[in-house]
């Protein structure tokens, strides 16, 4: 479908898409879809090619899948050629396009405003970046459940005032549940505070720590790699996760894409911007259903579905289409 189409298309619908970041990986991902629907390894042969090393094989051994340089263009991969089984389906072109952290790269993939093969350069390089913004082992992230933002927001500051580093909110992902991220000892000691005061910690299995100021670094350099990429603005709108808003001009899209790396991710005003223009229903295109279960939370999503395997594909196809009025 041309970008002409799918903005036409999109205009009409309730329906947004999702792609999911960096921990929605699974080893055999993708593996039935491949079966039933060539697009796929075709799009992984395309991607790879753009690399230069084998996204299928590591999507299926998961040799190196965990490592962050290879994790961010294999999930990129998977969620482009999931979308791209969709369309060929005769999905619907949705209404808007949000990705969570790396998912932002795959939204502006299927939006048209990055090719494929840019992207998974882009993001492979924003995987090495970050990889050695912070040296194994020093930084950490985790997650702080069933405390408000604010108490969250203290609880850092707090730890912060000490001086032996820092440790941020790196993803407001819904109404009680916060990422933080920084450094290792902080982030521990964050996370006994929150258990203190009647929360919950659980730590995550990152080697990096996300959107946070210890990323800077890794920013600056690859704001050069983001100028000499060739971006338009997408023929669906894309919402940012710096600012939950949706990006006026180019300049504007490379400037959020840089601060990503290093600025909170804004998930919880990202799914009310939806709510607040209408979308009633959502799919989450990408491997596994975590941001589905999160859109599930919200008064207004009335549907939201993973569309991660073929009867999960046709499920959410029939549905949508049914609700949408397109077939009765």
């Amino acid at each position: 479908m041309s970008a002409k189409q799918l903005e036409q298309a999109a205009q009409a619908t309730k329906t947004a898409f999702l792609f999911p970041g960096q921990g929605s990986q699974k080893v055999g991902m993708l593996a039935e879809l491949a079966e039933q629907f060539a697009v796929v390894t075709e799009t992984f042969t395309e991607a790879s090619e753009a690399v230069g090393f084998d996204l299928w094989n590591i999507a299926q051994s998961g040799e190196g899948l965990n490592q962050t340089e290879n994790t961010q263009p294999v999930l990129l991969t998977a969620s482009i050629a999931m979308w791209r089984v969709w369309l060929d389906l005769g999905g619907i072109a949705p209404k808007y396009l949000a990705g969570h952290s790396l998912g932002e790269y795959s939204a502006l993939v299927a939006g048209n405003a990055i090719s494929l093969a840019d992207a998974v350069k882009l993001v492979h390089l924003r995987g090495q970046l970050m990889q050695s913004a912070v040296p194994q082992g020093q930084g950490a992230m985790a997650a702080i459940l069933s405390l408000e933002d604010a108490r969250v927001i203290e609880l850092c500051e707090q730890v912060n005032i000490q001086g032996r580093g820092s440790v941020e909110a790196a993803n407001y992902n819904a109404q009680g549940q916060v990422v933080i991220a920084g450094d290792k000892t902080l982030v521990d000691a964050v996370m006994e505070s929150a258990k203190e005061n009647g929360g919950k910690a659980i730590a995550l299995p990152v080697s990096v720590p996300s959107h946070c100021s210890l990323m800077k670094p890794a920013a600056e350099q690859f704001a050069q790699a983001l100028e000499q990429t060739a971006i338009e603005l997408p023929s669906i709108p894309v919402i940012q996760n710096v600012n939950a808003a949706i990006a006026t001009d180019v300049a504007n899209l490379r400037q959020a894409l840089t601060a990503q790396l290093y600025q909170s991710v804004q998930w919880t005003k990202t799914m009310q911007y939806l709510q607040d223009q209408g979308i009633q229903y959502v799919v989450e295109c990408g491997p596994g259903n975590v941001l589905a279960n999160l859109a599930k939370r919200l008064p207004n999503i009335e549907k939201a579905f993973p569309i991660d395997t073929q009867s999960r594909m046709e499920d959410a196809l029939n549905a949508i289409l049914v609700a949408e009025g397109k077939i009765a």
